[in-house]
């Protein structure tokens, strides 16, 4: 049965986009539209959808004012932001994520670049991470060729394998690796996607301000969005928060976020471990890619690393951390299933027998203070 979408939206001509894509794929079927806040809460009173698409700005009723509403009154759903890039728009993209929406997909600036195959295969792969339709077999294509699969079919017929790879059945809870004590230096290095921004609020915040480590986090975002985020999480927390820059040394009690769209490493310059970055290809289909970070870490002085794996699609993370525990002391603390919005990324670390701790959330930002301590 196909999951059933309402798409949000002041603009006709985005929610006719939006429809046309969605029609591409038989998993989905547009079930309703509204033009603003108040006409979808109207829908959302009477109905019960797979997934919504909400734009966060529209008269009456904005996209954020609608999920305030929706947590008054308690109508659950799960909702994918369609958002612009303007400094505003990245603001209430992060406010929208804290209130409950699942992920974000970033309006092209151009309505023509909407019909590119890339942003098409985007689209969808994220609706169906939100309508939880990842695992179900792919869709009948409505311009399918006579000769078999369009080119676009072929390409978003088979989902990334690191998907698959996160979705491997665990035979009972994860065999969990004894917890070693070490002392000295010790760095945190966090990795999140899907339902990150949300969940990261429940970790930086709780971390103390005299954090005996600093701490570097990739987050799967687009340029632009991660420096909103960073903003926000700073106002929230005791630890320093920014988005990292170009050289910025790394200082106890700091948490320096992957900018959108470049991969994050750490080698030391000048006698000190310092943020660089690069402008490598995607890695598990994203940039920044947290193997990149810590692989980064393979040939540092650190006598441990804590490394937290949060809630995400796909298994970023897990290969960057196999290798780095061929050369350093790791401990590893993934996010319980229960928990994550996604559970992928701490699916796939916990598959690989890399964990030392399974914690709730909640437990996080405990598990990581009484990895690195205080100072």
């Amino acid at each position: 049965m196909s999951k059933k979408i309402l798409i949000v939206d002041d603009s006709a001509l985005m929610r006719r986009v939006a429809c046309d894509i969605i029609a591409l794929d038989s998993r989905f079927e547009v079930e309703d539209t509204a033009r603003n806040g108040l006409e979808a809460l109207e829908l959302l009173k009477k109905k019960s959808y797979d997934a919504v698409i909400l734009d966060v700005n529209m008269p009456r009723m904005n996209g954020l004012e609608l999920l305030r509403e929706m947590q008054n009154q308690r109508i659950r759903a799960r909702v994918m932001m369609f958002s612009t890039q303007t400094a505003k728009d990245t603001r209430e993209t992060i406010e929208a994520l804290e209130l409950g929406a699942v992920d974000f997909i970033q309006k092209p600036e151009g309505v023509l670049d909407t019909s590119s195959d890339e942003f098409k295969k985007h689209f969808l792969a994220l609706l169906a991470v939100v309508a939880r339709a990842y695992g179900e077999p792919q869709a009948a294509w409505h311009d399918k060729p006579a000769g078999g699969m369009s080119s676009f079919e072929r390409k978003v017929a088979t989902p990334p394998t690191s998907t698959f790879t996160a979705r491997r059945n665990i035979s009972g809870p994860p065999t969990l690796r004894p917890i070693e004590l070490i002392s000295g230096e010790k760095i945190v290095a966090i990795a999140s996607s899907t339902g990150g921004p949300k969940a990261l609020q429940q970790v930086i915040p709780k971390l103390p301000g005299n954090l005996n480590a600093p701490v570097l986090l990739v987050q799967h975002m687009p340029a632009g969005f991660t420096k909103s985020l960073a903003e926000r999480l700073d106002t929230l927390s005791q630890v320093h928060v920014k988005e990292a820059e170009e050289g910025d040394k790394l200082e106890k009690g700091w948490v320096y976020i992957a900018a959108g769209g470049k991969h994050m490493k750490v080698s030391k310059s000048g006698g000190n471990y310092r943020i660089f970055y690069t402008n490598e290809p995607t890695r598990e289909g994203v940039r920044p890619c947290a193997n990149y970070m810590y692989e980064s870490l393979m040939d540092s002085g650190y006598a441990q690393i804590c490394c937290a794996v949060l809630t995400g699609m796909g298994a970023d993370g897990t290969e960057g951390i196999k290798n780095l525990d061929t050369k350093k002391k790791i401990h590893v603390i993934a996010q319980n299933e229960e928990t994550c919005a996604v559970y992928g990324m701490p699916k796939a670390v916990a598959v690989s027998g890399l964990v030392n701790e399974v914690v709730p959330l909640d437990k996080v930002a405990d598990a990581i203070v009484k990895n690195v301590g205080t100072k």
